[in-house]
């Protein structure tokens, strides 16, 4: 099966877009994670379908990764095949006051040529670190904005293998949910509906997110961002902070002290020792408040 799995991957992208036994560190922003036993980049939108159309065929498992910014791949790696949609996918362009996006452009990327246009409505996600597939599946958000706002629809591989687009009104976007992920659809591209505005005045509102994000977030260590959600009427990171939890360790995995909503890779930390903190964190927070921790960093492979 593994000959017949490579010939038909090679055969539906091409040899140099397949890797055999790829390092997952080198693809999470958490730089942690041991080796997928395939590892390819499709380029369009029918090289995702007959990607997955393989995997289906061979029966082989296959999980879709973006830039990596939201997951922590067991330190034992991925049996199966890892469809990255990331650089190789990530065309985007304005027209009008409309910007349509492959589903690997990353975030800082679709906010550069908003800004380069002239519109307005999308500073809220210049600085986050993921990609607009990956924001889709979970509308994302920061600084009171969300995908929710500017989305008119995403064009999805659904479960069926049929490439299919949907409008916004039938996505479901909730608070990092959508149909996306409830149905386990792949993003492909989307369209984003902004709106004119003064390229100083973005370039400034920017800038101060940026700044704010600096100074709070530990962007100086290797993470996956904000490791919990929010739970209703609380704080993931003050919960944590009033556990008497900043700084906590296990082995290199530690709480920040900077930020203690975020785990952060403080050396060569192991994704057991990750995982291992998170279930303490979560513990200590349901043992001291009452209140469930859910993480928000996605898990690949067995722990």
């Amino acid at each position: 099966m593994e000959q017949k799995l490579y010939r038909k991957l090679t055969a539906a992208l091409s040899e140099e877009r397949v890797r055999l036994s790829e390092p997952m560190k080198k693809h999470t922003t958490f730089r942690i994670g041991g080796e997928a036993d395939y590892f390819v980049m499709p380029r369009t939108k029918e090289e995702v379908k007959q990607t997955v159309a393989v995997c289906r065929e061979e029966q082989a498992p296959y999980s879709i990764v973006g830039n990596g910014s939201n997951l922590l791949v067991s330190d034992a790696g991925y049996r199966g095949v890892v469809i990255q949609i990331f650089k190789e996918m990530s065309r985007a362009e304005a027209e009008g006051t409309r910007i349509r996006a492959q589903a690997g452009a990353s975030l800082a990327k679709i906010a550069g040529i908003a800004l380069e246009a002239g519109l307005c409505g999308f500073e809220f996600a210049a600085g986050i670190p993921g990609t607009l597939g990956g924001a889709c599946v979970m509308n994302a958000g920061a600084y009171g904005g969300e995908m929710k706002d500017v989305l008119v629809n995403v064009t999805v591989l659904d479960e069926e293998g049929r490439i299919v687009t949907i409008d916004k009104e039938h996505l479901e976007l909730g608070y990092r949910t959508s149909v996306i992920a409830k149905k386990g659809y792949v993003v492909l591209e989307a369209e984003l509906e902004l709106q004119e505005g003064n390229p100083e005045e973005i370039r400034t509102l920017m800038d101060e997110l940026k700044d704010k994000r600096t100074s709070k977030q530990p962007l100086e260590y290797p993470s996956a961002g904000s490791t919990f959600k929010r739970p209703e009427g609380y704080f993931a990171g003050k919960l944590i902070q009033d556990a008497g939890l900043r700084g906590f360790r296990v082995g290199d995995a530690m709480v920040s002290e900077k930020h203690c909503g975020f785990v952060i890779n403080a050396g060569e930390a192991s994704a057991a020792e990750v995982d291992s903190l998170m279930k303490q964190v979560s513990e200590r927070v349901q043992a001291q408040f009452g209140v469930t921790l859910e993480p928000e960093v996605k898990r690949l492979g067995d722990f």
